[in-house]
């Protein structure tokens, strides 16, 4: 029976109550390195953790379910995830991305991806003629994040799509801000998907977890060789969160989402905000293109204050959202980009995007949203 994604997200696709030991409602953790052989020859379907796990094994599948992959493989970080996925690649590889991406991602390409021999050209992918322009022989992906962090920028799955098959080109997408429940990137072509499990997918700010998922069967098995081989795999333990944590993703991405367009409506409003980036607001340059291949719009917010004070005085006297990296958890957090999650991105090009001393990225959780305004506006004027 095909489910509605809500419910894969509680039961994934198989609902056959009899399939965990002694009738268990919840996955069993399997907190185990190795598993006995029947007999010489023969196998339970799993000899040792690091190549598979029951428990993570479940979560692989829902996973894959929710983002309508083939496979979908789980890691011990996001990081980990995007190292792996730059393993596919040969040397001289060269990548077409989008110039705004998480700072890790940046670093990595920037560091190992380099020394290892790829390169990496970026731009931004919401503008497809600049795409194209950059892409050149030796181009082997293109490589996305929309919404990207931390300026919010879409870009049209379907557009890139087209360059990708033009050019004969692999089509990869960060989904970590919309999650599955909003986002579905490989009904729009792409090939591989990249998450970081700790943020919305896990959802409750305790575990560190990556995915990557694949729309075909070569990339898959690929996939599959080089974890076995590397052996950045996801614990039992963390992969009983996660799984715990997507039966609410539903729910959370929900509350999130309608908090944060309040929150963003109230930030509008404020003689102290100059600019509001929310993919919800109907005046953000990708609404359009979001509504097109999107269920939602997320809990993502980022905004410009109007002097560096300002932005020290929110930081310092949040206390209800916690200053903190990270987001997609159910509480609220609050980020300093140019000093956290972008700090290893060069001062030039940090300022062309404008993640400068009075940017600010907030990722809202379900607590009361008036709780969350009123914490804001004390932090904004602690003095009155």
């Amino acid at each position: 029976m095909n489910y509605e994604i809500e419910t894969r997200c509680i039961h994934g696709t198989d609902t056959n109550r009899e399939r965990h030991s002694f009738g268990a409602v919840t996955v069993p953790i399997y907190q185990t390195a190795t598993f006995s052989h029947p007999e010489i020859g023969k196998s339970t379907g799993f000899d040792y953790s690091r190549v598979s796990n029951p428990t993570r094994r479940e979560l692989e599948k829902v996973v894959a379910s929710l983002e309508g992959a083939l496979d979908a493989v789980a890691f011990s970080s996001g990081m980990a995830a995007i190292t792996l996925c730059l393993e596919l690649f040969e040397r001289g590889s060269h990548f077409v991305c989008t110039e705004d991406l998480y700072g890790g991602s940046f670093r990595i390409f920037q560091t190992i991806g380099e020394s290892r021999g790829r390169s990496f050209t970026y731009v931004d992918t919401s503008n497809e003629k600049a795409v194209e322009e950059a892409i050149r022989p030796e181009t082997k992906a293109i490589y996305i994040e929309t919404p990207s962090n931390p300026t919010m920028q879409v870009t049209d799955l379907a557009a890139m799509k087209r360059l990708a098959d033009k050019h004969k080109l692999l089509f990869i997408v960060d989904n970590t801000f919309l999650s599955p429940y909003y986002q579905n990137p490989i009904a729009f072509g792409a090939d591989l998907v990249i998450h970081s499990g700790t943020k919305f997918l896990a959802g409750h700010n305790d575990t560190l977890a990556g995915f990557l998922c694949a729309a075909r069967e070569d990339l898959a098995e690929k996939i599959r060789y080089l974890y076995m081989t590397t052996g950045a795999c996801l614990s039992p333990f963390d992969s009983f969160l996660v799984l715990r944590g997507i039966k609410t993703l539903a729910v959370r991405m929900e509350a999130q989402q309608k908090n944060a367009m309040r929150i963003a409506q109230w930030l509008k409003e404020q003689k102290e905000v100059v600019n509001v980036y929310y993919v919800g607001l109907k005046e953000h340059p990708g609404y359009e293109t979001s509504k097109k291949q999107t269920r939602g719009f997320g809990s993502m917010i980022s905004f410009q204050v109007d002097c560096e004070e300002t932005a020290r005085r929110i930081l310092n006297n949040v206390r209800l959202i916690t200053y903190a990296e990270s987001l997609g958890g159910v509480e609220s957090l609050i980020t300093y980009p140019m000093l956290q999650t972008h700090a290893d991105v060069p001062a030039e090009i940090r300022e062309k995007l404008g993640i400068t001393a009075v940017f600010l990225r907030m990722s809202v959780g379900i607590e009361n949203c008036d709780d969350l305004i009123a914490d804001l506006r004390q932090a904004m004027h602690p003095y009155f």
